[in-house]
């Protein structure tokens, strides 16, 4: 079975240009290494409602999703109390991410000399973000060892949360594909070929995209206009991507047929991942 991958990243920081996102890339980046791909992407801000409406999505999905952001204990973060909402859960304290946030707080408390407080009121309140949907699964901080977590839904979406924060999200990402996911990798090689077609209409080459991807199962045929591009000026590059497999002889097709079409063509690109 084919596993797809989606990203759900979490903030109005996002959305508001104070803060760049730099999960979409890694993400991709991440999984290409393995063979595998990304389907989706969407990002939300801090509406709870919205939130919940997206992870109920991501649960029903039957989909792998990373979620990014909103785990925390603040009040603008909501991802932790709307992944129990969405999944119809309570939202408990779990004791295994509890005591790691214990842990964490005691070596902080050293390092600076001073005596670990657990009945200190700011220490209840980090202890929140060892407050999870029932039965959820933790997965390991290498950072700062404050857990982020899994959770499955009913419609077989796999939904993995972890913190915004590149440097704790990445290496919990890349530990959930190798815990979860290490079956998938470099499962089905794929390839994608695509050519730059000078000067040219993509509605005059729709019929041909529409017949290579009825011809070539498995195969998706792309189309990435330009109209300014600085070495090759007004373009499109057209290719066929999918399956290492099936990519060539839908390859050659294409090729062909934009030599009937009398295409003006230029350099090949190839792409294997």
């Amino acid at each position: 079975m084919h596993q797809r991958f989606g990203l759900l990243i979490v903030g109005d920081e996002i959305l508001s240009g104070k803060r760049a996102d730099k999960h979409l890339p890694k993400v991709i980046e991440l999984l290409a290494a393995r063979g595998l791909a990304l389907s989706w992407a969407e990002i939300v801000g801090d509406e709870p409602s919205r939130i919940a409406a997206a992870l109920q999505r991501a649960f029903s999905s039957g989909d792998a999703v990373f979620s990014c952001g909103g785990i925390g204990a603040t009040p603008d973060d909501h991802t932790r109390q709307c992944a129990a909402a969405a999944l119809g859960l309570p939202l408990l304290p779990h004791p295994e991410a509890q005591a790691l946030i214990d842990a964490r707080m005691r070596e902080v408390a050293e390092a600076k000399g001073q005596a670990f407080a657990p009945e200190h009121p700011d220490h209840h309140q980090r202890l929140r973000m060892g407050e999870l949907p029932q039965g959820a699964l933790l997965i390991p901080n290498p950072y700062n060892k404050i857990a982020g977590f899994s959770c499955s839904g009913a419609g077989g979406g796999m939904v993995h949360f972890m913190p915004g924060f590149p440097v704790m999200a990445w290496p919990m990402i890349e530990w959930v594909l190798q815990q979860y996911y290490a079956a998938h990798f470099h499962r089905q090689p794929q390839r994608e070929c695509s050519v730059i077609v000078y000067r040219a209409m993509e509605a005059t080459l729709t019929p041909l995209m529409e017949r290579i991807e009825a011809t070539h199962t498995g195969v998706k045929v792309f189309s990435l206009p330009s109209v300014d591009h600085p070495e090759h000026g007004l373009h499109i590059e057209l290719g066929v991507k999918g399956p290492a497999t099936a990519v060539p002889a839908a390859w050659a097709d294409l090729l062909q047929g934009l030599h009937q079409y009398g295409a003006n063509t230029g350099p090949t690109m190839v792409r294997d991942y």
